[in-house]
């Protein structure tokens, strides 16, 4: 198997090594604003929807299920410091070329659909802030792919660039949900909201709490996913066998605080039935508790928020491929490394030009509960690996996570993914027809691969 990274200075086809310019600092900034992303913004008002009043309650439920799953990528990354996560631990563990394949093809397909959905997000809040009337053809599609083209040169640009343009997205997304936190704490302050509906359990469909909770879980999990992401940065970090630890450990819990408290804040100044009407609910917590805030500004923090989510899906899925390029899993020209700019510019080239048929074509509307079914099936397949993977030492030391996390990371995945919590069908449908691109692409992967092999007189 081909290493990343050689004596001579490239990686293992050749190219030129990815630069470590990420520290401590800049790690942290892009964990916290992966996950807190676009999904929070829209989902507060859906988890309502399912769950009543005990809106925070699934929150934190994800953040549990979360923060299981980060001890086994923690252990992975620091065992085996490299670009690609999720799907380079299942080329080691399994070593089956098909469901390496699937799994690097189900991360990318979350970031590019993630990305794809931010850019038209950024679009209509731009319209929005600007009180442009761009409808919802072709004027607005051209702008999401014109901010997917800037997201690209950024990109393309450099990691450095990249990751200290995220320190400021991640910051102005931060400023908003503490701004929520903040006009929450002051309206509940001064006698304002009903802190009662916190443990109001009034779901609409009159199921019981139990499942109520497993299914609206299974929602604001796509709240929480991103942390994965910065795995595949691991070879443009600093140290990341000691970085990684307190780093991701550290942004996912100021991640699930900031959503709990967001929650509370949410359906204590506004009712779990208003919350859930609409695509902007944190709006309506803002002009609850804050009628004089001005509603613009918001709206501007809400389109930053999205094109912060928009960049480090970006980041991860050219990485993931230039990854998976060096283990030999996909086509090697993926792997190539800019020679100056030192970023891989063949992934960046590829997953844009994905992100712009997905804009154009695709509707993205429903995608946010197959993203996280998606992600759910890789997180189950990575707590499994990190103990297959025992078998398997390496020389240097390493964070090693207990075995019982590992165990219930894997049911818990396993469980949020099928049908036992209450996901919607939509998602299985999206899913399935997604997956079964993937099959398709990695028959014409693997017979274009031995077809190679068979002409160069390589044994298959």
């Amino acid at each position: 198997m081909a290493e990343t990274e050689t004596r001579d200075g490239t990686s293992g086809l050749g190219e030129p090594e990815l630069k470590r310019v990420i520290g401590p600092g800049l790690l942290l900034l892009f964990v916290i604003g992966d996950i807190l992303g676009t999904g929070v913004y829209a989902l507060t008002g859906k988890v309502a929807a399912e769950v009543g009043g005990a809106v925070w309650l699934p929150f934190f439920c994800a953040f549990v299920v979360a923060i299981l799953t980060a001890f086994s990528y923690l252990e992975l990354v620091t065992k085996y410091p490299r670009a690609a996560g999720a799907a380079l631990y299942t080329h080691k563990a399994f070593g089956l070329h098909f469901l390496t394949f699937m799994v690097t093809f189900a991360v990318m397909c979350s970031g590019l659909t993630s990305a794809s959905s931010a850019s038209k997000a950024f679009a209509g809040n731009f319209a929005e802030a600007f009180d442009l009337s761009l409808g919802d053809g072709i004027a607005l599609t051209a702008v999401a792919v014109g901010f997917m083209t800037l997201i690209a040169l950024v990109n393309f640009r450099g990691v450095g660039e990249s990751v200290k343009l995220n320190v400021v997205l991640t910051l102005v997304e931060l400023t908003g949900l503490l701004i929520v936190i903040g006009i929450g704490a002051w309206a509940l302050g001064g006698g304002e909201g009903d802190m009662s509906r916190l443990t109001d359990f009034d779901t609409p469909s009159g199921e019981n709490a139990f499942f109520s909770v497993t299914a609206a879980t299974a929602l604001a999990f796509f709240a929480m996913v991103g942390f994965e992401d910065s795995v595949n940065m691991a070879e443009e970090t600093k140290d990341p066998v000691r970085v990684f630890p307190k780093v991701m450990l550290a942004g996912l819990c100021v991640t699930g605080l900031v959503y709990v408290l967001v929650a509370i804040s949410a359906v204590a100044l506004v009712s779990p039935a208003d919350l859930s009407k609409g695509d902007a609910p944190l709006l309506k917590v803002v002009e609850a508790g804050a009628p004089a805030f001005p509603l613009t500004v918001f709206a501007f923090i809400t389109m930053f928020a999205v094109a912060n989510s928009a960049l480090i899906n970006m980041l991860m899925a050219s990485r993931l491929l230039y990854g998976m390029a060096n283990e030999r899993v996909l086509p090697k020209q993926l792997g190539r490394v800019h020679p100056t700019r030192r970023t891989p510019w063949v992934g960046i080239v590829f997953t844009t030009l994905v992100a712009f048929g997905l804009i154009w074509f695709a509707d993205l509307a429903a995608l946010g509960g197959t993203t996280a079914l998606l992600l759910l099936c890789v997180f189950t397949v990575v707590n499994v690996a990190v103990l297959v993977l025992r078998r398997d030492p390496v020389e240097h030391k390493h964070f090693r996570a207990p075995t019982v996390i590992p165990v219930l990371g894997a049911v818990s995945c396993a469980y949020l993914a099928s049908p036992l919590s209450g996901r919607a069908s939509a998602d299985y449908r999206v899913a399935g027809v997604l997956l079964l691109i993937g099959v398709v692409l990695w028959g014409i992967t693997f017979a274009s691969t031995r077809f190679v092999d068979a002409r160069r007189g390589t044994p298959a």
